[in-house]
């Protein structure tokens, strides 16, 4: 089975100073690019997933600063950046395309929002027919409400994580893959 690792919008405007900072960012990232330095080691592809909103979209503006892929996942030369405007990964991009070029089996997924865009690329990605797998402690969440009820971040991801690892995906922890 060949392995691919998809980073999802690990930008600037998710960590603390940014327009929508999430919980803990600095922790997913660090565990994300752990994960990053094994595909590197081991030689499997890696695809750098980067959400980009016009002018006026609130966040992850394309041309700003809040747009920017943080370290420690930062694209090494010759790994490609996907561009995306919508929560999924696949839609409307050539991520689908280039994970069969490289006839990739298993999609591992790392990133940025739990709860939006790491939901809807692993989700997108088992209906495609690839075996996802989450890597929990790599993405981070926002805190939300719904009906007058805030509900922390932790609960966000977990209910999120809780969700994915029943039907989309195999749940993996960053050190059992770095």
């Amino acid at each position: 089975m060949s392995r691919a690792l998809v980073i999802v919008d690990i930008q600037r405007d998710y960590f603390p100073g940014g327009k929508m900072p999430l919980h803990e960012p600095e922790a997913a990232a660090a565990n994300a690019g752990k994960v990053l330095e094994a595909f590197r080691a081991a030689g499997d592809p890696v695809f750098h997933v980067q959400h980009l909103s016009p002018a006026g979209g609130g966040f992850l503006e394309e041309g700003t600063d809040g747009a920017d892929i943080m370290a420690p996942v930062t694209p090494a030369e010759g790994e490609p950046v996907i561009t995306k405007h919508a929560p999924n990964s696949f839609l409307r991009t050539d991520l689908e395309e280039r994970l069969r070029e490289k006839d990739v089996d298993e999609v591992v997924v790392v990133g940025m929002m739990t709860s939006m865009c790491v939901d809807a690329t692993t989700r997108a990605g088992a209906d495609l027919g690839f075996s996802m797998t989450l890597v929990p402690d790599a993405c981070a969440a926002p805190g939300l409400e719904y009906g007058g009820r805030k509900v922390d971040a932790q609960d966000v991801h977990a209910s999120y994580v809780a969700a994915l690892g029943q039907f989309y995906a195999t749940v993996t922890p960053a050190d059992e893959l770095a």
